[in-house]
């Protein structure tokens, strides 16, 4: 017996309008089929949630989680079998068996069944949303219609790695102010903690005045030792406020448009948006994705919430038979040369030409700022740590200089 599920969905129609809704179906790759039957482009498809949780129940410390380098990695050992000659449910064979994470095993030896029963490999994948996400379907819909699966694949190969590192480049920037900034806390709550108060008790034992900073710091101290757990209850709290208020549609805007704004961190994070942007574009138009499905993947996959509403005025350009370049020129996000660009890729017919020229650019520019913002940030934290650390050191020992009045007091 075949058991349905209620599936929540969000399609295009032919009007080129997104509708949602709910249908029932024995999988989400079944669903999106009679949506396609129906005249819809499904953009998503998802089990729908009871009661605000997922049905399907996971024990903290098994959930795994699978790396876009992983599926890079898979995706380009899957495209070169498949060019050699291999079969494509021979060649999820041997990726299952040779793939190391669990989760990821898991879920290509699902496909393979599904494949192996007659599904195709873009609604196999469907399945499995949050490792294969829209990008990815959408790309291997469009290579099984085009007949082009292994250069398709190589394609997303290509993109995927180049996602990764555009990432790493983000994370080794940010790595280090973290790692010293966290170091500096630690230290300074040690001092407060620990240190002052044992100079504490040793100045009280000798009397006499103290001076002004010392006390300061004693005052300080004796605080933060007396509401430590106030102050780390606070520090929780604001971050999982924060993290709740991000998850808002409204936070997020806010919140992606002030790291826009950030001044030494802001043209970094748009930078990785437009290069984002233009390589997602790029590699969806010239695998023959429909122009209103890319905007819609771009826009999930771009990252940020100010660079998606540029696009969604995008959509509405070319819902009015409108070019993509004129209205992003309105976004303070996207620089002249990127839209100046992407109007002669319109003209002269080679947009993911001009967007893939973009995106190696930006990519570029990525490394630049990233090799600048080490070269800046590393002297700034240093400087910082002296200052703090060293002013407290210097507040504890200035009574020393004048023991002997200490002393005699």
């Amino acid at each position: 017996m075949t058991t349905t599920t209620t599936f929540e969905y969000k399609a295009r129609d032919r009007t080129g309008s997104v509708q949602t809704g709910s249908m029932e179906g024995g999988s989400s790759a079944a669903v999106a089929k009679v949506l396609r039957d129906r005249g819809f482009v499904p953009l998503r498809v998802s089990e729908q949630k009871v009661g605000g949780l997922d049905r399907e129940i996971k024990i903290p410390g098994f959930g795994g989680k699978v790396k876009s380098k992983e599926v890079a990695i898979i995706s380009r050992q899957l495209a070169t079998m498949v060019n050699s000659g291999l079969s494509l449910v021979r060649s999820l064979t041997i990726l299952q068996e040779q793939t190391e994470n669990p989760v990821l095993s898991g879920a290509i030896a699902d496909v393979r069944s599904k494949v192996e029963q007659g599904a195709t490999l873009s609604g196999a994948l469907e399945e499995h949303p949050k490792i294969f996400g829209p990008l990815y379907v959408s790309m291997i819909r469009a290579g099984e219609v085009g007949g082009a699966l292994d250069e398709t694949l190589v394609r997303l190969a290509d993109t995927l790695e180049a996602q990764v590192r555009l990432r790493s480049q983000v994370k080794s920037a940010m790595a280090y102010p973290v790692v010293v900034l966290t170091l500096i806390v630690f230290i300074v709550a040690a001092l407060m903690l620990f240190v002052v108060p044992i100079f504490e008790e040793m100045y009280s034992d000798l009397g006499g005045e103290l001076p002004a900073p010392t006390k300061l710091l004693i005052t300080l101290s004796n605080i933060f030792t007396k509401f430590s757990w106030l102050f780390v209850l606070l520090a929780v709290g604001l971050v999982i406020g924060l993290r709740r208020w991000i998850a808002t549609e409204d936070g997020r805007r806010r919140w992606d448009a002030f790291k826009l704004r950030l001044p030494i961190f802001g043209k970094l994070v748009q930078k990785v948006s437009i290069s984002r942007f233009a390589r997602t574009m790029s590699v969806l138009s010239r695998t023959g994705v429909p122009v209103l499905q890319a905007l819609d993947i771009v826009a999930q996959t771009s990252g940020n919430r100010i660079v998606a509403d540029a696009l969604d005025d995008v959509q509405s350009s070319v819902k009015r038979g409108e070019s993509l370049a004129e209205p992003l020129e309105e976004h303070d996000v996207f620089p002249p040369m990127v839209t100046q660009m992407m109007a002669v890729g319109e003209e002269t017919g080679a947009l993911e030409v001009m967007l893939s020229k973009v995106a190696d650019f930006y990519d570029r520019e990525v490394d630049d700022a990233v090799n600048a913002l080490t070269s800046l940030i590393e002297p700034m934290l240093i400087i910082v740590m002296g200052v703090v650390v060293g002013g407290i050191l210097i507040c504890l020992y200035l009574p020393m200089f004048n023991i002997g009045n200490l002393v005699s007091g």
